[in-house]
């Protein structure tokens, strides 16, 4: 029986499912916990509601709609009990969603457009912009008495009518019929609740602002705007460019010149004289093509290239050699105070890089510096003004400020060579150089080249150093843009972008994607030709 029993239990035992294992209980929140995640939900739902809100006021559906879905899932996951990892990652990925990614996904979509100064904005808002930049005296137009208001720092006009009524606005907001609180002897209105009225010393002063309050007529930009001069009278203002929405053209009604839409997001005349204002169209590759097409520019960017790939490899090269250098001269067993030694090297380390531009860009004044003056007994040479001294200048500061770096980087790879190779080696009769050379330094770049190529990689974009030290200069001859000798790429990107009054987005968002795909392909050509280095260890 025992037999029969035993084998039976076997039997049931093996046709049945492994048994599951039992789930693990989540803890419960303690109180503490509980209060603070409430908290800052309740704080990230504010701040949801109140941008939801912003947008739909202004019909930004879409992204209405993807921002009301992340707070639906930001709730989900920190109100549902479990789902630990994702409490954790949520933060991380969703401001590499917003800083990363969004940023490369719109500078992408920015590089094949037009988008910079007088194209940043509609069609619908170009026209508008352009009937209100042309208003010029309608000759013959009736006169307003007027007075000027002020309020929230906004002046107002406040107008009377021939048949008296007041009507109150500024630029931007039509005239609308108020009711005065006070009004002249003539009639006239000079007050309303809630405005302060300026008196003769406060137009005096304020005499340019108040002539630029344009205050429209109707929500119709071709009926013109009142505006006044002296701030008792206004008068009618009217473009002088003529819209005509069925032949989609601008006229210019002093001239009868003719403007019309040249499909490069701007109104034309066929002599080629363009209008100020446009709007943001689509160019597609027209921005990469102008990069190395335009002869205004792609002969400064093939200039700024190869100078942008010489500072670069020279930066790395001249502070991994001194720091090195420096590590191996401060790595002896026998030498006394090395740590106050080590203290002093990485000094320059704890200075902000934007400072000590500056303050090197003051020493190395040709005509004021400490240099030139106190150094060499008032020599006149030109550190920062000839082309190829501001170059070296330029190596020498980045030198003072990146040797640190690399002196910290090869101390600790060092120490942490094994000293056995190196004691073999000397019994064998090996130089110290031999040993340098064939021994330490290939063991030294299995751990410090990856390093290198970071580094290569942030010189290559190190913008501090050359803004603050020669601002890019001295410039190029025979070109329109603010491109110097000392350039690297992404300054020259930073002055297309925001530098002078020719402000393109466009054409900047291109360039960097160029410095992108640049530093993508060298730095994945350096890691792979990383891993022959791994075979020495």
């Amino acid at each position: 029986m025992s037999g029969v029993s035993a084998t039976g239990t076997l039997g049931t035992a093996s046709s049945q499912s492994p048994a599951k294992k039992p789930k693990k209980r989540q803890a419960p929140d303690s109180v503490l916990g509980t209060l603070m995640k409430i908290v800052l939900l309740g704080i990230v739902d504010a701040i949801a509601v109140y941008v939801l809100i912003q947008l739909a006021s202004k019909h930004e559906w879409l992204i209405f709609g993807i921002s009301l879905a992340v707070t639906l899932l930001i709730n989900w996951i920190y109100l549902r009990r479990g789902g630990l990892p994702a409490k954790y990652l949520a933060p991380g990925v969703f401001f590499l969603l917003i800083f990363q990614v969004f940023v490369m996904l719109y500078s992408t979509y920015i590089a094949f457009t037009n988008y910079g100064d007088g194209h940043n904005s509609s069609k619908e808002d170009a026209i508008t912009a352009i009937q209100l930049a042309a208003q010029e005296r309608v000759p013959n137009s009736p006169q307003y008495a007027a007075t000027v208001l002020e309020k929230s720092g906004t002046l107002y006009l406040l107008v009377t009518e021939p048949d008296g009524k007041a009507k109150l606005g500024t630029t931007g907001e039509v005239l609308q019929e108020v009711t005065p609180s006070t009004k002249s002897s003539t009639g006239q209105a000079t007050g309303v609740d809630g405005y302060r009225t300026l008196e003769f010393t406060d137009l005096l002063q304020n005499q340019q602002a108040v002539t630029a309050v344009k205050a429209p007529i109707s929500d119709n930009p071709a009926d013109g705007s009142l505006a006044t001069s002296d701030g008792s009278t206004a008068y009618v203002f009217a473009p002088k460019l003529k819209y005509d929405a069925a032949a989609d053209t601008f006229t210019d009604t002093t001239t009868g010149a003719v403007y019309s839409d040249n499909g490069k997001g701007a109104f034309a005349s066929a002599d080629g004289q363009q209008l100020s204002t446009g709007w943001k169209i689509d160019v597609g590759f027209a921005n990469f093509q102008r990069a190395f097409t335009d002869p205004n520019l792609s002969g400064p960017l093939w200039q700024v290239t190869l100078w942008t790939f010489a500072f670069a490899f020279l930066s790395v090269l001249t502070t991994f050699a001194l720091g090195l250098f420096l590590a191996i001269a401060f790595n002896r067993a026998d030498l006394r105070g090395k740590r106050i030694y080590r203290v002093l090297m990485i000094l320059p380390y704890a200075f902000p890089a934007f400072l000590s531009g500056l303050v090197w860009s003051g020493l190395l004044n040709p005509e004021f510096g400490f240099i030139n003056n106190a150094l060499l007994g008032g020599a006149d040479i030109p550190w920062l003004t000839d082309p190829w001294l501001a170059k070296f200048s330029v190596l020498l500061v980045n030198l003072w400020l990146g040797y640190p770096y690399m002196f910290l980087v090869c101390t600790g790879a060092l120490q942490s060579l094994p000293e056995e190779v190196d004691e073999a080696a000397r019994m064998d009769g090996a130089s110290a150089w031999r040993i340098f050379r064939s021994i330490k330094l290939p063991l030294l770049l299995v751990s410090v080249a990856p390093l290198l190529i970071s580094s290569f990689a942030f010189n290559f974009n190190n913008f501090n150093v050359i803004y603050m030290l020669t601002g890019g200069g001295p410039r190029f001859d025979g070109t329109t843009y603010d491109i110097g000798a000392t350039d690297i790429l992404i300054t020259m990107v930073y002055k297309v972008a925001f530098g002078g009054t020719g402000r393109d987005y466009g054409l900047a968002s291109a360039l960097a994607i160029i410095i992108f795909i640049i530093v993508a392909v060298i730095s994945t050509i350096s890691f792979n030709k990383t891993k022959a280095l791994e075979e020495i260890n």
